[in-house]
């Protein structure tokens, strides 16, 4: 209860009050909802599968390569590269996909939000406490509407050991409310591979004072550069 009610207040704090947090996209379209091919692609985004370095992926990892054997939690859901690049660093590695219980749990009509929410949590992260010493977020916190960000951050938090990483990344352009959504593949210590799998609402934009707000408590929030749409974020609990 008091982490459900420290993450409410620090949305709120972020977005205004209750009325102004984001629940719906402005579209018409279901929160988080993955949309058709006759949006336009938006400029500067890349519509095709790309690499691209990432220091904080590199931190990240430089940062498992000197724990004891843990256990990783990948958000972007199961892919071979990363199970092969986790692995081979002597760590375990589980995979959950957000939007993929954005889309068949947050948005069914029949589910009240509440009982959404709940079944979100408990389907997605249905781990012991303290279970991991990384979680890859990618890029999914953007597109959860904030009822369900902060039940989210909230079971986060609370699988994270002491001491764990958060990887984040997050959309530079406040401007674009629809924007592609990607799947993150590990190529080496500091290139991640990324794989376009359509167009989606933003529930809503983060900047450097928002995402410090958001992890505030936290023991550090570590920004790193970017020339590109992509925001770095790694968090230590």
């Amino acid at each position: 209860m008091f982490f459900a009610t420290l993450w409410r207040d620090r949305l709120k704090s972020i977005f205004g009050s209750d009325e102004a947090l984001p629940r719906a996209s402005g579209n018409g379209q279901p929160s988080g909802a993955s949309l058709s091919g006759n949006q336009p692609w938006p400029a500067g985004y890349p519509a095709e599968e790309t690499t691209r370095l990432s220091r904080g992926l590199e931190q990240f990892l430089l940062t498992l390569r000197d724990q004891p054997t843990c256990a990783v939690l990948d958000l972007c859901g199961a892919n071979q590269a990363n199970i092969n690049y986790i692995t081979n660093l002597g760590h375990r590695i589980s995979s959950e996909s957000i939007l993929h219980s954005l889309d068949t749990i947050w948005n069914d009509p029949n589910l009240s939000e509440s009982r959404k929410i709940a079944e979100f949590v408990e389907q997605t992260f249905n781990y012991h406490a303290s279970t991991f010493g990384g979680i890859l977020v990618w890029d999914t916190l953007q597109y959860l509407p904030a009822p369900l960000l902060e039940a989210v951050l909230e079971r986060l938090m609370l699988l994270l050991s002491p001491g764990g990483m958060v990887l984040s990344y997050f959309q530079a352009d406040e401007k674009v409310r629809v924007a592609p959504a990607y799947s993150y593949r590990i190529v080496d210590g500091k290139t991640v591979m990324l794989s376009p799998r359509g167009l989606r609402n933003r529930e809503q934009y983060f900047n450097n004072r928002a995402i410090e707000k958001l992890f505030e408590g936290c023991g550090a929030v570590k920004f790193f550069l970017t020339r590109d749409h992509l925001r770095e974020v790694l968090v230590r609990r």
